[in-house]
């Protein structure tokens, strides 16, 4: 049987990058930061912190998430902090441990989830036991913690690599989790966050330790402690591998990605989404976009679909908005289907002011905090309506999922649960669309059955429709061009 935590499907996540998201003057900053509203750069810190997210939490509150994931917050060189120092501390520059407890408390009092980030596949070059192998070679005690070729090691010279680092990058050294050692101290991380209070690991670039024993021992350290701890891996394509129960309760849903870009953000910036990791990117119809989706949620067991943690971009790939060409109505029409959709939505900290990004770094822009009269107020007050919508049906967090009509450029599904009956309808195309659905006795939706207009992408209710009525088995559906609108049975 497949258990995953129960507050996952009802989450709705808000991904931070701590050193782009806020500022508190708690916190002693170094004088040789960027500006906070420059472009950002590869190497540049800006300074935010976790007292800074504290402090915005009744921002986050009122936009209606209640979950965060956060990169990574353990002391580390670089402003990213893939390259992990110490895994048992939090980086000072963030405010240290004491700031994380104050904000985990205050984010639990708000009923808040925080999931943090685990790199575990390699370390920084700082990291002590490396560090020792630098001073010591070969005499040092823990040059089986890595992969060693030669000595002196070559970290800094700019000589060819003596030791595997991940993608040969020499400031990231492999660990060696074959040696027993190493997964003591990996799982003895593990264990100490959970029991700290975290509620769950995102796991960095897991598939990178190819080691099914290890991540299924991995899940029974942290389950032993919190059942309800939410552990979520970082594979951009299908992971049939890692979702069967026995190590992740989810993956980063990259392929939900691909498909909302390519079915959505029609044209979409190619050059955005030619590196990224889900791509190619197909240009994809409706019949195309609901066999993707239908697929995708083919490959796992339901009870994993309705974990998933389903993002439409993030701190590795190109904004959405930016990846559409500042296409608004395709942000719309994608966060509508992404907040109607099976599993737990994850929004990237800025989407919902309309925050702009190319690739790494500028994906990883300041949160323009002292200039709200830049902020997408229109598209803010889109997030928190389809927000306030999943939160208000048990129907889009838990229920059946099914498409009802994929034509042309519009697709239409039901969600449905106990007595609660929504059809969610989507046009991408450029011109106006008449949906006549076929409405099957299964959907649960009787001849005569009126379905009020809960909301739509635009100001109105749907081309001024309120609501619509099943007549002749047919449920008919007048969309605008790039409109989307979501129906509930009365």
């Amino acid at each position: 049987m497949i258990n995953i935590p129960d507050w996952v499907q009802d989450a709705i996540f808000y991904q931070i990058f701590p050193d782009r998201f806020a500022r508190s003057a708690r916190v002693a900053r170094p004088s040789n930061l960027e500006p906070w509203d420059s472009k950002p750069t590869t190497y540049g810190f800006k300074g935010g912190d976790l007292l800074g997210v504290a402090e915005r939490l009744d921002y986050l509150q009122e936009l209606g998430i209640n979950a965060i994931y956060f990169t990574p917050v353990f002391q580390s060189p670089a402003n990213h902090r893939y390259h992990t120092h110490d895994y048992y501390r939090i980086d000072p520059l963030l405010g240290g441990d004491a700031a994380f407890h104050e904000l985990l408390d205050a984010a639990h009092q708000r009923g808040i989830r925080v999931v943090i980030d685990g790199v575990f596949n390699h370390t920084g070059r700082g990291f002590y036991q490396f560090n020792h192998i630098l001073e010591n070679g070969a005499a040092s005690p823990y040059v089986d913690w890595f992969y060693i070729k030669g000595y002196p090691l070559h970290a800094y010279e700019g000589k060819p690599l003596n030791y595997e680092a991940w993608w040969g990058i020499p400031a990231l050294p492999k660990l060696n989790t074959t040696t027993p050692a190493v997964r003591a101290f990996l799982f003895d991380v593990a264990e100490h966050w959970i029991r700290q209070g975290i509620d769950g690991w995102r796991l960095d670039v897991p598939g990178e330790i190819d080691d099914d024993a290890f991540w299924q021992e991995f899940r029974r350290r942290v389950k032993a402690i919190n059942p309800a701890a939410y552990i979520v891996g970082e594979i951009w394509h299908e992971a049939q591998r890692w979702l069967k129960g026995d190590q992740f309760d989810a993956v980063m849903n990259y392929q939900f990605t691909r498909a909302c870009v390519g079915f959505f953000a029609r044209p979409f910036d190619e050059n955005l989404v030619a590196a990224a990791g889900y791509a190619p990117v197909p240009i994809l119809d409706a019949p195309g976009f609901a066999y993707s989706i239908n697929h995708l949620l083919s490959l796992y067991d339901p009870t994993i679909n309705r974990a998933q943690l389903n993002l439409l971009d993030s701190h590795d790939t190109a904004r959405f908005l930016s990846i559409a060409r500042n296409d608004r109505d395709a942000l719309k029409l994608a966060t509508l289907f992404q907040m109607t959709y099976v599993g737990a939505p994850s929004i990237y900290y800025g989407d919902e002011i309309g925050i702009t990004g190319g690739k790494d770094p500028d994906c990883r822009k300041a949160f323009p905090w002292d200039t709200p009269e830049a902020w997408d107020q229109d598209l803010l007050h889109f997030f928190k309506t389809c927000i306030a919508l999943r939160r208000r049906y048990e129907a889009l967090r838990a229920g059946d999922f099914e498409f009802v009509y994929a034509v042309g450029r519009a697709v239409a599904f039901v969600r449905k649960q106990g007595l609660q009956r929504l059809i969610v309808a989507l046009n991408a195309g450029n011109a106006p669309a008449d949906l006549d659905i076929v409405i099957h006795d299964h959907y649960g939706l009787p001849e005569g059955v009126t379905l009020a207009c809960e909301m739509s992408t635009t100001q109105a209710a749907a081309s001024g429709v309120s609501s619509v009525t099943v007549s002749g088995g047919l449920l008919r559906v007048h969309l605008g061009a790039r409109q989307g609108a979501v129906f509930r049975a009365q």
